[in-house]
């Protein structure tokens, strides 16, 4: 996988509001991170490895320095309006580093539920007034040398209603207090909007406040963002290039240094936490895994969140390197097209198919110990099932383990015949179809490639087509595929709520129609075994109020209706297999059962924590 992976995507949005840009895998990934839906696409050119400047890397002279690697946009495409939901920043603010120059109020320890608070000191939620007040550190500062303020955060969220990122699904007013304290007026309660909230980079007022204030005057006069004046401001925005980056980060760009391989992060004094973190320096090296893998295997590289091919894992284990492997709550899928091909529209085709594949042999062959098949096949992770659906609810999950015979009974069920070992549909045309994939991505493309096989050898069609990752997704979002893999479930929040807005929102009608297309086209209004049901409606209903038993109920149903629908096929879990080089720049990294380990790498990445608290540091 790559990187990230998003995602998106950056997230996402909901319902009929949905915006996404995405087009890598990273992006897809953290769809729902503080990105919201339209955060920064990242594609890159291919990036020649080169050798780190300055110091080259040795801690043990003048500089510290960390190195990482992530794809970054070269200006002049490039560029530093790092707004959530505008596209080709230098940098998305999915990107792990991106906590390092634009923190966030907080972030958080997945395994034990809870904040480690970061620009702020607190946040509290008054349910009965429907407010949540976040209370600002005192003496923050800009690179500037201004004061960090309420205003920032402010203008802010500000920018995030005229982006149309996710929050304000939630919220109905943000305003400053005071100097340090904010407070969100909730118009619908939900759980998930403490997250929106505490994980939103702050941008700089002094930088973007003209245009928080013409978001902010357009949001109280109740004008729609798809009026032509809402769509003008917000497309005005989308073009506005700040030339210095302002930071509240412990580092900062440095723009002369970028180039198409690598860019550095450089201290930044006045920032949060600087004298907490003893590297001077961040270089990062730009690309996909096809483009770093040289770079990190000369051991140019501390840390990286890309998917390594099997035999490049063993490489590394061999010549010095940890292996950390936390979890991503999301992997590939196999995507259909129901427009092209309404034969998929019956279910019992989809379960089949579930049935011919060895997940376990799939994931085994494109990551190794990293690519684990779900037991549940619920439509979110494994490892968060057991949080939202009871032991007896778990039992009526079918695993769908390899079964031909099923397989077999099901299509000739819904009419399907073969033909001197080739399956047929009930017109009578052959069951062949394309399936696409991202040649760049050295998990992908080998669990695409394996799926086909598995299918053409039990009677089907598949001709296999790799194409560049920033092709893929326009691709799928346009409609124009059979079969494509790309994301399930959500890297950027363990409540369910995310995974289904990927599964079921992000290649579908629901989010493809932002961008002219009806994606796979799937009907949201279906009915199961259990009677009709509407997947949108309980979607949403699981992410609002306040009470976890009535959420939990809603989960409970999207993950049956998921498990016997089958909309798009779960392939395996990932699981990071990133590389870890210690005694050379960095001393440690965390033990394998640091409870930290489960946090997802790219929403609240455990060595940005680490470094932010002075355990992760220079040999």
């Amino acid at each position: 996988m790559s990187p990230t992976g998003t995602n998106d995507s950056g997230p996402n949005e909901t319902g009929a509001s949905a915006r996404t840009n995405a087009v890598s895998r990273r992006h897809v990934l953290q769809l729902f991170g503080i990105a919201g839906v339209g955060a920064a696409g990242i594609g890159t050119a291919a990036c020649s490895p080169s050798k780190p400047n300055a110091s080259g890397g040795d801690s043990k002279g003048g500089d510290k320095e960390f190195h990482g690697a992530y794809p970054y946009q070269l200006p002049p495409k490039g560029h530093f309006n790092l707004a959530a939901g505008v596209t080709d920043g230098i940098q998305a603010s999915t990107s792990p580093y991106f906590d390092l120059v634009y923190p966030s109020a907080g972030l958080y320890y997945w395994a034990d539920k809870k904040w480690e608070w970061m620009m702020a000191e607190s946040g509290t939620l008054d349910e009965a007034n429907k407010t949540y007040t976040l209370k600002l550190r005192s003496g923050l500062t800009w690179s500037d040398g201004k004061p960090v303020t309420a205003k920032d955060v402010v203008s802010t969220f500000n920018l995030h209603w005229l982006m149309r990122q996710q929050a304000w699904t939630f919220l109905s007013d943000v305003s400053a207090k005071d100097d340090t304290t904010v407070l969100f007026t909730i118009g619908t309660p939900s759980t998930v909007l403490e997250r929106y909230i505490l994980r939103a980079g702050i941008l700089p007022d002094s930088v973007y406040g003209e245009w928080a204030t013409k978001a902010e005057t357009m949001r109280k006069a109740k004008t729609s963002l798809d009026s032509d004046e809402g769509k003008k401001l917000n497309g005005d925005f989308q073009k506005f290039r700040p030339e210095n980056p302002v930071v509240s980060g412990p580092f900062n760009y440095d723009p002369k240094s970028m180039t198409n391989s690598q860019m550095t992060l450089v201290k930044n004094d006045k920032g949060l936490f600087a004298d907490k973190i003893s590297f001077t320096k961040v270089v990062l090296y730009n690309g996909e895994t096809s483009d770093v893998t040289p770079v990190v295997l000369n051991k140019d590289v501390d840390y990286a969140t890309h998917g390594f091919a099997v035999a490049t894992e063993k490489t590394l284990l061999g010549s010095g390197f940890r292996i950390l492997r936390p979890p991503v709550y999301s992997g590939p899928a196999l995507v259909f097209n129901y427009t092209a091909h309404p034969e998929l529209s019956d279910v019992r085709v989809r379960q089949a198919i579930a049935y011919v594949l060895d997940r376990a042999e799939n994931g085994t062959v494109a990551l190794g110990d990293s690519g684990k098949p779900c037991k549940f096949m619920a439509g979110f992770s494994d490892i968060s099932v057991p949080d939202w659906v009871s032991d007896a609810d778990q039992k009526k999950l079918q695993a769908y383990e390899k079964d031909e015979a099923k397989a077999t009974q099901l299509l000739q069920a819904a009419g399907w015949k073969q033909s001197g070992g080739k399956w047929m549909l009930p017109n009578g045309k052959p069951a062949a179809y394309d399936i696409k994939f991202p040649t760049e991505f050295a998990d992908w493309n080998p669990a695409a490639t394996n799926a086909a096989d598995q299918l053409n050898k039990f009677g089907f069609n598949i001709t296999k087509r790799g194409i560049t990752f920033t092709q893929l997704t326009p691709d799928v979002l346009a409609g124009k595929f059979d079969f494509a893999i790309q994301s399930w479930g959500a890297s950027n929040h363990p409540h369910p709520y995310f995974s289904y807005v990927q599964d079921l929102y992000t290649f579908n009608y629901v989010i493809a129609a932002n961008s002219g297309g009806k994606g796979m086209n799937f009907p949201l209004k279906q009915t199961t075994s259990a009677g009709p049901i509407d997947l949108q409606a309980v979607v949403e209903k699981s992410a609002q109020g306040l009470n976890l038993d009535e959420q939990k109920k809603n989960v409970t149903a999207a993950a049956h209706a998921f498990n016997e629908l089958l909309p798009i096929i779960p392939l395996w879990e990932r699981y990071g297999n990133n590389p870890a080089l210690e005694g050379k720049r960095v001393a440690k990294f965390p033990a394998d059962d640091d409870p930290i380990l489960k946090n997802a790498p790219y929403a609240d990445n455990f060595v940005i924590m680490g470094m932010y608290q002075g355990k992760i540091a220079p040999v």
